[in-house]
């Protein structure tokens, strides 16, 4: 069986070492299963100028985590640019979200299976799997799959066991 593509957002670099945050340790499991070999992890450039941005020690720690997961980075390209571009065009996201439309659009050129982000505000939103998958099958790409770290880790492994009643809140 084929690992699938996954692409790392921004977001996860953050949640990683937010140990006060919900999906912390759902986080945490995605990478570890991304370095066991379950996903084949890919972040990009865009993530990396996200970084870049971040206060110098926390910054580091999250760009450790690349090297320390062993996650490709995509380059930025001018094909992902202008993707990124037309999914703002098209309303899939709005004007001022260029940075997450980009994440999409350069997992969608590289033809990455799949997502992962915490961000729910303009990428793990039903209006934005729909959209981006609708605009990627009109210009020849398949869509790319969306999730959260919580729906693609092993469910025994995560903080909350959904249906299962033995929620563990430490």
């Amino acid at each position: 069986m084929r690992k699938l593509k996954a692409y790392l957002e921004t977001t996860l670099f953050n949640y990683y070492f937010d140990e006060d945050r919900d999906a912390h340790a759902d986080t945490v499991s995605f990478f570890e299963e991304c370095a066991s070999g379950k996903f084949e992890a890919y972040t990009s450039g865009y993530v990396i100028n996200e970084l870049d941005n971040a206060p110098i020690e926390k910054r580091d720690k999250m760009l450790s985590l690349i090297d320390n997961y062993n996650i490709t980075v995509l380059s930025i390209i001018d094909e992902s640019d202008k993707l990124a571009l037309r999914y703002i065009a098209e309303g899939a996201f709005p004007p001022n979200s260029l940075i997450d439309a980009s994440h999409v659009a350069s997992a969608s050129v590289n033809a990455l299976d799949m997502i992962v982000s915490l961000n729910f505000r303009h990428i793990v939103k039903k209006k934005t799997i729909q959209m981006t998958g609708a605009v990627n099958m009109l210009l020849g790409y398949k869509a790319v799959e969306i999730y959260s770290p919580m729906e693609v880790v092993d469910d025994e492994k995560t903080r909350y066991h959904i249906g299962r009643g033995s929620y563990n809140p430490s």
